[in-house]
C-alpha cells in the first residue's frame, strides 16, 4: 500500500495536459516549436529578472545579464535539455546582506567562488545525493514553489507612482485584472483550437496588442525599469579603485576578501544546486528523461564563474520559466539558447517595444504555471499515505513559503531520514529456540536491522540471567549497518562474559563479516557456507570483546 501510495506521488507531480513527451527530431516544425518557446520564455524573464536585481540591491542590468549568461551556458551543457535557468529569488534574498555591505564587487566575487565550489560538486559526483530527496519532500517543494511563484506575482498589483509601494485601485486595478484573466483564457482555450503557436506567447501577445491598442493605462515592463545595455563586458572584480558600478570599490585580492565571501559563496553554492538538482528531476518527470545531475552542476558552476566575470548576479535553474517552456513544447537545448539569445536581444536593441508589454500579461502566465505546477491530487493522496508522509508534505510546502526551497528540503530530507529510521529501530526482534546441532546450547534468531536506531532495543532482546551457558546469536534474518551496532553486540558479549558465558555470532553477510573484520572486535572462524557463501562463527572470548 505504501508503495502504491508514494509511486501516485510520484505521477502527480507533473503538470497536466502536457502533449509531447518525447523529443521529434530537428524538424523543421520541431525547430519552429523550441524557438517560438524560447521567445515565450524570453519575455518571462524580463521582469523576473528585474525584480530579483531589486531584491539583491543591484542594478536591472545585473540581473539581466545573468539570466542571459547562466541560461545560455547550462542551454549548451546542463544535465537536462528543456531546463531554463538565470538569476533567481531564492539567490537574491542571500545576496542582500552581502550587497548592503561590501557592494556589488563583492557580489561579482562571490558568485565566482560560487561557481567553482558547484563545479568541484560536480566533478566529485556529489549531484547524485539528489536521489535522496523522498517524493514526498518533492511533492511538497512543487506545492510550496506554486505558492511562491503566485505570491511574488502580487507585486507586479503594486503601483508604480506610488511612492509608500500602494497597490493599485479602482479603475487600473480592474483593468489589470481583466488583462489577467484575458492572458489565462487565451492560453486555456487556445491548445484547443490550435498548437501551431505556444499558448503563453499568444497570451502575451493578445493582451499586449489589446493594451496598445485601446490605450489601457496599466503597469508595463517599462514601468519597472529600463532594460536598455549593451553587450556584457569582461570585468575582474578584483583589485583596487572604483568598480563598474560607482561607488561600489572593486574586492582586494586577499584573504580578508575571502572570509567575506567564502560564508555566502558555500550557501549560494548549496541553495542554486539543490533547486537546480530538484528542477532536473522535476522536468525528468516530464519528458520521461533520467540522469545529468554530475553535468548539471558542472554547469551550473561554469555558468556562475562565467557571470561572475561579466558582471551578472549569479543565478540557477528557474522552474517556473522550466515549466513555461515544458508546456510551450521545448524539450531541446535550442529553446534555452534561443531565450538567452532573445533576452540579449532585447536588452541591446529591442528595450523600447518589450518594455511596453504589460505586466498583467506576464502576470497571467505566470499564474497558469502555477495552477499546471500545483498537485492539487496531495489533497486526496495524503489522505492515504502514511500520516508522516502527509506531515513532509505540508512541512515543505510551509517551510518552503515562510523561507526558502533549500532549506525546506533540507528539513524535509531529516524528517523523512529520522522517521524511517525510528521505523527500522521498532523493527529489531527475536525469535529463540533450541540449537539442534548442539545440544543444550539456545539460539537467538535475530530480525531486522541492527543500527544506531535499533541498538538498545537489540541489548534487551537478550536474557542473560536465565540463558544458559552456550548461547547462539544467528543474524540470518538482520544485517549489522554501523558501528553502534558492534558496540551493542560488545554489550551483549561483555554481559555474557561477565556471567561466565559463551557467544557465538553466525550468519553474518559478506558486508557484516568485512565490516566486523575491519573494527578489530572479533576473532574470526571462517568457513564455507553454501546458502551465504561465507558463513562465520565469530566466537566471543574473553577479552576480546567487552575487555580491551
Amino acid at each position: 500500500m505504501k508503495r502504491a501510495a508514494l509511486a501516485m506521488l510520484a505521477n502527480n507531480i507533473s503538470p497536466p495536459n502536457l502533449s509531447i513527451m518525447q523529443d521529434e527530431g530537428f524538424t523543421a516544425g520541431r525547430i519552429k516549436t523550441e524557438v517560438l518557446s524560447g521567445l515565450t520564455v524570453a519575455l518571462a524573464l524580463v521582469p523576473e529578472a528585474v525584480a530579483f536585481a531589486f531584491v539583491a540591491g543591484v542594478h536591472p542590468l545585473v540581473g539581466l545579464y545573468a539570466a542571459f549568461l547562466v541560461g545560455l551556458v547550462t542551454a549548451v551543457f546542463g544535465g537536462r535539455p528543456g531546463m531554463i535557468s538565470g538569476a533567481t529569488g531564492a539567490l537574491a534574498v542571500v545576496m542582500v546582506a552581502l550587497v548592503a555591505e561590501h557592494g556589488v564587487e563583492y557580489l561579482f566575487a562571490t558568485v565566482i567562488l560560487m561557481g567553482i565550489l558547484q563545479v568541484i560538486a560536480g566533478a566529485l559526483h556529489w549531484g547524485k545525493f539528489i536521489r535522496l530527496v523522498p517524493h514526498p519532500v518533492m511533492l511538497g517543494f512543487v506545492n510550496g514553489l506554486a505558492i511562491v511563484i503566485f505570491l511574488a506575482q502580487l507585486t507586479q498589483f503594486q503601483d508604480p507612482d506610488s511612492a509608500a509601494g500602494g497597490y493599485l485601485q479602482g479603475t487600473q486595478l480592474y483593468a489589470m485584472l481583466g488583462l489577467v484573466g484575458l492572458t489565462m483564457l487565451v492560453i486555456w482555450g487556445l491548445p484547443k483550437v490550435t498548437k501551431l503557436i505556444p499558448a503563453p506567447l499568444a497570451g502575451i501577445g493578445v493582451t499586449a496588442l489589446v493594451v496598445i491598442g485601446f490605450g489601457i493605462d496599466v503597469p508595463t515592463v517599462g514601468d519597472m525599469a529600463s532594460i536598455k545595455g549593451s553587450l556584457p563586458s569582461f570585468h575582474i572584480p578584483f583589485g583596487e579603485g572604483e568598480g563598474i558600478y560607482p561607488p561600489a570599490m572593486l574586492a582586494p585580492f586577499n584573504f580578508e576578501t575571502l572570509k567575506i565571501i567564502l560564508p555566502y559563496a558555500v550557501i549560494l553554492a548549496a541553495i542554486g544546486l539543490i533547486e537546480s538538482l530538484l528542477t532536473l528531476n522535476l522536468v525528468g518527470e516530464m519528458t520521461g528523461k533520467r540522469g545529468g545531475a554530475s553535468q548539471e552542476c558542472i554547469a551550473q558552476g561554469a555558468s556562475n564563474i562565467l557571470t561572475g566575470f561579466f558582471g551578472g548576479m549569479g543565478g540557477c535553474a528557474m522552474i517556473g520559466q522550466s515549466m513555461i517552456n515544458v508546456k510551450s513544447g521545448g524539450r531541446t537545448r535550442i529553446a534555452g539558447i534561443t531565450a538567452a539569445l532573445f533576452l540579449l536581444l532585447f536588452i541591446v536593441v529591442a528595450s523600447p517595444l518589450i518594455e511596453q508589454i504589460p505586466l498583467a500579461a506576464l502576470v497571467g502566465v505566470m499564474f497558469m504555471v502555477v495552477i499546471g505546477t500545483f498537485a492539487w491530487n496531495s489533497f486526496k493522496i495524503m489522505r492515504r499515505v502514511p500520516l508522516i508522509d502527509a506531515f513532509v508534505i505540508v512541512l515543505v510546502t510551509v517551510v518552503t513559503v515562510m523561507e526558502d526551497l533549500a532549506v525546506a528540503v533540507v528539513v524535509g530530507v531529516i524528517v523523512s531520514a529520522l522517521a524511517y529510521a525510528w521505523q527500522n529501530a521498532r523493527r529489531i526482534h527475536a525469535v529463540t529456540r533450541d540449537s539442534e546441532s548442539d545440544p543444550g546450547a539456545k539460539v537467538y534468531e535475530i530480525q531486522g536491522p541492527l543500527f544506531f536506531g535499533s541498538s538498545d532495543g537489540f541489548i534487551e532482546l537478550f536474557d542473560v540471567a536465565h540463558d544458559p551457558e552456550h548461547v547462539i546469536v544467528d543474524f540470518k534474518d538482520s544485517r549489522v549497518a554501523d558501528q553502534s551496532a558492534l558496540q551493542a553486540i560488545e554489550a551483549v558479549a561483555a554481559k555474557y562474559e561477565a556471567a561466565g558465558k559463551q557467544v557465538v555470532l553466525r550468519h553474518l553477510s559478506r558486508d557484516c563479516h568485512q565490516l566486523l573484520t575491519r573494527a578489530g572486535h572479533l576473532m574470526v572462524d571462517s568457513e564455507d557456507d553454501p546458502e551465504y557463501e561465507v558463513a562465520v562463527d565469530y566466537t566471543v572470548r574473553t577479552g576480546i570483546l567487552g575487555g580491551h
